[in-house]
């Protein structure tokens, strides 16, 4: 199994990592089967684990091996980094301003957003979730890219425990999305439908990712750099704020750290 995997073309690869990522946003929206409510703790604490692998996939999985093929270059290592991370982070911020959202646990007077028509509830919870899920699913598809670019950088190993990583921290994230809506009064399969529903972004960003880095190998560092400024914004803007609004900041940060940790461990050990 593990060599037919290998032999794959890269979007391939970059689709079964993803599509086993939006599986872990479905599983985690499937516990709407089992429950109406979840403790606020576990909530807060799964929050913070996602946090802290979003912020070590960003720069283990995808800064540290733009820095070093930036190395190679005539002008200085840090300028891709740079220019690619705060790119990402701008565009992430631009599209939060457009796309109408709302946060788990905000009230309908906090959407974000251009809005001209009222949308419903659930309609802007499923759109914050998926706007953040595509960092994810295009930071999975531009290391699988780099890996088959022959960057000896960018291992598959790498890329394999990014998806890994991500997908561990999208079942927070589907619960994140199906049981508020479950105690909305929406019904079990509905609610489960829109929570898995989130993830579906990651393999079509996967795709964009690959296509990107295999057809202009050049923009290689600028790309990873730009996927781990997108996701580096979605950890200040949504994930730890969301993690410590209840007031379970301790418990959150220390969460956030395993999650590192497990990130970074992961990332070593494979890659």
């Amino acid at each position: 199994m593990v060599d037919l995997f290998l032999d794959l073309p890269p979007m391939m690869q970059a689709l079964i990592a993803t599509l086993f990522t939006w599986g872990m946003t479905a599983l985690g929206a499937a516990l709407v089967f089992t429950t109406k409510t979840m403790s606020q703790k576990l909530l807060d604490g799964m929050l913070g684990f996602a946090g802290g692998v979003m912020i070590a996939a960003s720069f283990w999985s995808l800064l540290a091996p733009a820095l070093e093929m930036a190395e190679k270059d005539d002008i200085a290592a840090w300028i891709p980094a740079a220019v690619g991370f705060m790119l990402g982070g701008i565009f992430l911020w631009s599209v939060d301003k457009v796309i109408p959202h709302l946060h788990p646990g905000s009230s309908m007077t906090e959407a974000e957003g251009y809005q001209p028509n009222k949308k419903r509830r659930s309609t802007l919870l499923v759109l914050a979730i998926t706007l953040h899920n595509i960092p994810e699913g295009l930071a999975v598809g531009v290391a699988f890219g780099a890996a088959a670019a022959g960057f000896p950088e960018a291992s598959l190993a790498g890329a394999v425990a990014l998806g890994l990583g991500i997908g561990i921290q999208n079942f927070p994230e589907g619960v994140a999305v199906s049981l508020p809506l479950r105690r909305d009064g929406i019904s079990r399969r509905k609610s489960f439908f829109y929570g898995q529903f989130s993830g579906m972004v990651e393999p079509i960003s996967a795709v964009i990712g690959v296509l990107a880095v295999t057809m202009i190998e050049p923009i290689l560092p600028y790309a990873l750099s730009f996927a781990a400024g997108a996701m580096i914004f979605v950890v200040a803007e949504e994930v730890i704020p969301g993690s410590q609004e209840e007031g379970n900041k301790d418990l959150a940060s220390m969460t956030l750290m395993i999650g590192f940790t497990v990130m970074m461990i992961l990332d070593v050990a494979l890659g």
